[in-house]
């Protein structure tokens, strides 16, 4: 099991990313002691969203097609409404999630990120949260849905927004610490 101190962590965002969805996590996994990098889908600086309007810019570490998931623990999806839209289109975007869920690794995503973890059929089944505007996108996707700050289903961890990153990142570590998740396959 690795511990937070040792864990690497992989964050996937486009252009339109929720600002605290990114950046706290970022900041507060980077304090515990996490290595984190992001990705973006051209390696280039992605600029988020924040307050109805465009935020800061963030430089990424990597284009999405160059990430190796093995060399990673958790994954971080941070929400918005652009941002999981553009990824769970993206085919680079989606082979890191797949890659992360079938390696048992932590996968995390808040606000609209679960709309990748519909696209890669990983909620159903499961106990998610999400945006309460894609609540229907998860339950139809056989998600059982639940509207609280965090809900954890064998290391897939969801949260449904900002005021909920505390709980969101403290279930990440906790996560991190238990190692890889046997996840079993739901018909």
């Amino acid at each position: 099991m690795p511990t937070i101190t040792d864990a690497r962590v992989l964050i996937i965002a486009a252009d339109g990313f929720e600002q605290s969805e990114l950046m706290v996590p970022l900041k507060e996994l980077r304090a515990a002691g996490a290595r984190v990098e992001v990705a973006s889908p051209d390696g280039k600086a992605i600029r988020g969203w924040k307050d109805k309007n465009w935020g800061e810019t963030l430089e990424a570490d990597a284009a999405l097609a160059s990430v190796r998931p093995e060399n990673y623990d958790a994954l971080v999806i941070p929400g918005g409404q652009m941002n999981p839209d553009v990824l769970r289109a993206d085919k680079d975007a989606m082979a890191i999630v797949r890659a992360f869920l079938d390696g048992g690794k932590v996968v995390a995503a808040i606000c609209h990120g679960p709309w990748l973890l519909v696209e890669a059929d990983a909620v159903r089944g499961r106990t998610v949260t999400s945006y309460a505007s894609i609540r229907t996108d998860v339950i139809n996707a056989g998600g059982k849905w639940v509207d609280r700050d965090v809900a954890a289903d064998q290391g897939i961890i969801t949260s449904r927004s900002p005021a909920d990153l505390k709980a969101f990142v403290g279930k990440i570590v906790e996560e991190i610490g238990e190692g890889r998740h046997e996840r079993r396959k739901v018909a």
